[in-house]
C-alpha cells in the first residue's frame, strides 16, 4: 500500500512541480500541393501531420498497396509460394497503362510477378497475381474490400486491383485508409525488399524494370512503396522511409505534377525525422514482490517492453515511475499483472507499460507444509 502511495505521489509532484516547457513539435510549414495527405509512424500509427485525410479520392495505383497486403498474407498462409510459376491469363495480359507486358499462357514466377508489380506498378502483374489468389479478379476485389473494412478503412471501395480508372464508378480511398493498409503491409518486412529495388530484371534477365518511386534513389532512408498516376486520380503515392529507429508513412493524393509530389513526400520526412522520435525501453526484472502463503515467499516482477514516438526533445527525458504492490497472496500465475510503469517526460505521460509476474508462484498446502516441517525436524535431529 505504501508503495503505491509513493508511487501517486511521485506522479502527482512531476506533474505539478515540474516546469511545463513548450517544445512539442512545431506544425507543419511546408507548402501542400496536394488534393489531400497525411504523415503517419508506421510503429504506433500516430498521425504527426493531415490534411483532408478522409476524403475518399481516386488512388491510382496507389491501390495496389492493397493487392500486395493480399498476396503476401496469401503467401503467409501457404496459398502461394514465391517459386509457384502462374500461368497469364488473357485477362491479366489484357491490361494497359504501367506493365510488364505479360502474353496470355506466358509463365512467370510469384517473385518476378511481385518485382513487376512493386518495382514496374504492373498492371498486368496485379490482376496475375490475384487471379493466382482467388480464382479471378472479382473475387479477389471482393476480399480487398472485405479486408479494407476489417482494419477499420472508413472511406474506402475498390472496383480493381491496380487502379486503372477509365470505367470505373467508385473505386476510391482516403489518404488516412492508405496509411492504415501500408501499415499493415509492413508487417510483411519482404515488401521492402521488392520496394527498395532501384532497378532490376525478369525473365531470365532479359526485361529491364526500373522504380517508379525515385524517392529510393534520391531520399536518404527512403524504403518504399508505392506511386499512382492518372488523368484523374493526378499524381500519387504511398512513401515509406526510416531513419534511427524512426519508421514513417507519407501519403500523398492529388499531387498537380509528379515532382510536387515527391517533394512534398520528402518535406514531410523531413518534418517527422526533425520533430520526433522513438523512446523504446526493453523488458526487464523490475525487483521482487514478496507473497504470503506460497510456495515461495516472493515472486519476480518483469516489465514489458514498451515503445512510441514522441516528440524529439521528450525522449531525451524520460523518467520511469513503477507502482507495485508490497505484498501479494498466492497462487499467483505466471504472467499475471501484478502492476505498471508510467512513462513521463517533463510531466506528461507518454505511454505505460505491464509489470508481470516471471514465474508462477502455487499456494502452500498443508501437505507441502507438512513435508517442509518434517524435513525441519530431521535436520534438527541429526544435528
Amino acid at each position: 500500500m505504501m508503495r503505491r502511495v509513493i508511487s501517486a505521489l511521485c506522479i502527482l509532484a512531476l506533474t505539478i512541480f515540474v516546469p511545463y516547457r513548450v517544445n512539442a513539435a512545431a506544425p507543419f510549414s511546408g507548402e501542400v500541393d496536394a488534393r489531400a495527405c497525411i504523415l503517419m509512424d508506421a510503429k504506433t500509427g500516430r498521425v504527426l501531420f493531415e490534411k483532408n485525410a478522409d476524403e475518399a479520392l481516386p488512388p491510382a495505383s496507389v491501390t495496389k498497396v492493397m493487392t500486395m497486403l493480399l498476396v503476401f498474407e496469401a503467401i503467409d498462409a501457404g496459398v502461394l509460394s514465391y517459386d509457384d510459376m502462374i500461368s497469364v491469363s488473357e485477362n491479366a495480359a489484357s491490361m494497359g497503362g504501367s506493365q510488364i507486358f505479360l502474353a496470355p499462357g506466358e509463365k512467370m514466377s510469384v517473385d518476378d510477378l511481385l518485382k513487376g508489380l512493386i518495382v514496374a506498378s504492373g498492371n498486368d502483374a496485379a490482376v496475375a497475381l490475384a487471379e493466382a489468389v482467388a480464382g479471378s479478379e472479382a473475387t479477389f476485389v471482393a476480399r480487398m474490400n472485405e479486408r479494407a473494412a476489417a482494419l477499420g478503412m472508413k472511406n474506402t471501395h475498390f472496383e480493381n486491383t491496380n487502379g486503372l480508372d477509365d470505367t470505373t464508378e467508385n473505386h476510391v480511398i482516403s489518404a488516412r485508409d492508405i496509411a492504415i493498409a501500408t501499415r499493415e503491409l509492413l508487417k510483411h518486412e519482404r515488401v521492402l525488399t521488392y520496394s527498395s529495388i532501384w532497378m532490376d530484371t525478369i525473365r531470365g534477365g532479359t526485361f529491364g524494370l526500373s522504380n517508379t518511386n525515385r524517392l529510393i534513389r534520391f531520399y536518404d532512408g527512403a524504403t518504399g512503396l508505392k506511386t499512382g498516376s492518372t488523368a484523374k486520380a493526378k499524381f500519387c503515392i504511398s512513401a515509406t522511409a526510416k531513419r534511427n529507429g524512426l519508421s514513417l508513412i507519407a501519403v500523398i493524393m492529388g499531387s498537380s505534377t509528379k515532382e510536387a509530389r515527391n517533394a512534398l513526400a520528402a518535406s514531410l520526412f523531413d518534418y517527422g525525422f526533425a520533430g520526433y522520435a522513438t523512446f523504446s525501453a526493453p523488458r526487464e526484472t523490475v525487483g521482487e514482490i514478496r507473497v504470503t502463503g506460497g510456495v515461495t515467499r516472493t515472486v519476480t516482477a518483469v516489465k514489458e517492453p514498451f515503445e512510441t514516438t514522441v516528440d524529439k526533445a521528450l525522449a531525451q527525458n524520460v523518467v520511469p515511475l513503477i507502482d507495485l504492490p508490497e505484498r501479494l497472496e498466492a497462487p499467483i500465475a505466471m504472467g499475471q499483472k501484478l502492476g505498471t510503469v508510467t512513462y513521463l517526460s517533463d510531466g506528461r505521460e507518454i505511454g505505460h507499460a505491464d509489470i508481470l509476474a516471471g514465474e508462477a508462484v502455487e499456494r502452500l498446502d498443508f501437505g507441502t507444509l507438512f513435508s517442509r516441517l518434517f524435513s525441519w525436524f530431521l535436520m534438527c535431529w541429526e544435528k
